[in-house]
């Protein structure tokens, strides 16, 4: 058994079961549906499928992100038994959380002078984060120390490409990120935004794309472009939906199809409430390896 814990925040939108198997620790992000205040634990406190609902149906929604004292009530147990923490943020690009995080990891420093804590701003988000601490978990698994694995993560978080797409507007008309005049014409139109996190963590809008079709198509394309080892890309993909999980299924039918080579059937897991409560229903995301992410 390793002397340290991996550990990130539920924004990593995998299963409970998942966490489980692999052992790996998060601390909540809390979001307000309708000004009542869930913690966003992997579809417990509410089924994703009642959120994204409730979201279509017009309720609003918040987020908050996870404060140092939260941060300090979490690693205190997990230092006092003696264990060092290695823990990833939700990307500073979408989130101040990392800040939390260090000033909660000064003030332990002081208190467990013996204990070592890394902080690490994964520039990832939703289970394409969750990707990255899946293959933390392999590396610890096969004896990598604390240091080991903080260096390598440091080294190879931007070889982790996000690309994302939305059938569904009228959250991003909402949210500021597009004019209602841009999502009006959209939505008349069937523009379907492709995006992807950039090398600062960043998501930021690439192409307009026509119609659900041509999007599923073009998502496809860009690990074709980006995947290490292109058509013979051997690593692990996985996607993420806010409650669209035919075109989830249809994305990773595409890729199961077209990349024969894939380290096991493509994952499929729910976007969850935080990152969902920004982006509504009708979000796919595609995370696969590839080069590193260089703009």
């Amino acid at each position: 058994m390793s002397n340290y814990i991996l550990s990130c925040c539920s924004t990593a939108d995998l299963t409970q079961e998942h966490f489980d198997k692999r052992d790996i620790h998060y601390i909540c992000f809390h979001f307000e549906l309708d000004g009542k205040e869930y913690e966003d634990n992997l579809g417990r406190s509410i089924a994703f499928p009642d959120f994204y609902d409730a979201m279509a149906n017009g309720a609003e929604t918040r987020t908050s992100q996870i404060n140092a004292e939260e941060f300090v009530e979490y690693f205190t147990p997990f230092l006092k038994e003696g264990k060092d923490i290695l823990h990833l943020t939700l990307s500073s690009g979408i989130s101040g959380v990392l800040n939390s995080a260090n000033i909660a990891k000064t003030e332990l420093e002081d208190k467990f002078p013996d204990r070592k804590i890394y902080i690490v701003d994964s520039l990832g988000a939703s289970s394409g984060y969750g990707l990255l601490m899946d293959k933390l978990a392999d590396l610890r698994d096969q004896g990598m120390g604390i240091e080991e694995v903080y260096e390598w993560v440091q080294e190879n978080k931007l070889k982790l490409h996000h690309w994302f797409f939305s059938t569904d507007l009228s959250f991003y008309v909402k949210g500021g990120r597009i004019s209602k005049t841009a999502g009006f014409v959209g939505s008349v139109l069937e523009l379907c935004p492709l995006l992807n996190i950039d090398n600062l963590g960043r998501l930021i809008p690439r192409f307009k794309i026509r119609t659900k079709k041509k999007v599923i198509q073009a998502i496809a394309n860009k690990m074709e472009e980006y995947a290490q080892d292109g058509l013979d890309y051997s690593g692990k993909c996985y996607i993420s939906h806010s409650h669209c999980y035919e075109d989830a299924r249809a994305v990773a039918d595409l890729i199961e199809a077209r990349f024969p080579r894939l380290n096991g059937k493509v994952e499929i897991y729910y976007v969850g409430t935080t990152i969902g409560s920004h982006t509504g229903p009708g979000t796919v995301a595609l995370f696969f390896w590839g080069n590193e992410r260089t703009e």
